[in-house]
């Protein structure tokens, strides 16, 4: 993969407690780095049911999405990260249709929520890492526990850059 990215998965979904929002969070393959996104509720229910293989009665979006695409033979290869702009992360979709490559705009956690449906690889782009590096959402720690990622969590401040949101 080019050298600009950064391939991350997803380590699970936590509260902040301050804002009492949700927040996914990203770590980097070695589990060195760990990017923490605030989300909506909505999107880190889909988010957490496309992680935990949840099957529901008829499909919810992403599920539905991801049935499109089988049915229509064509394969989403990547998520990237690439952009922040005023407090909020941007994304693209790569997909393979017919042999080719079709690059779609999309929210992060709608991009994440497929992903984890289809087993796609998620990345960053070196600016995004750059950046969220300077606004100290970056975290530089071994994250072993789910308790320890939450405090945290739950020590950052996200009046402090605005609001992340996906």
């Amino acid at each position: 993969m080019e050298p600009e990215l950064m391939e991350v998965k997803v380590m699970g979904i936590v509260v902040d407690a301050k804002a009492s929002n949700p927040v996914v969070v990203l770590v980097d393959l070695d589990g060195q780095k760990a990017l923490p996104i605030w989300i909506g509720v909505f999107e880190a229910e889909a988010i957490s049911r496309g992680l935990e293989d949840v099957v529901t009665l008829r499909p919810m979006t992403h599920d539905l999405l991801k049935q499109i695409l089988d049915s229509l033979h064509a394969s989403l290869t990547r998520v990237v990260i690439n952009d922040i702009k005023e407090n909020t992360f941007y994304a693209k979709l790569h997909f393979n249709v017919e042999g080719g490559e079709l690059v779609v705009d999309s929210r992060p956690s709608d991009a994440i929520a497929l992903a984890v449906r289809v087993k796609a690889p998620i990345f960053i782009t070196r600016s995004v890492v750059e950046e969220t590096k300077h606004l100290g959402l970056l975290a530089n720690r071994f994250m072993d526990e789910q308790d320890e990622l939450k405090s945290i969590i739950e020590s950052m401040n996200p009046e402090d850059f605005g609001d992340f949101k996906m």
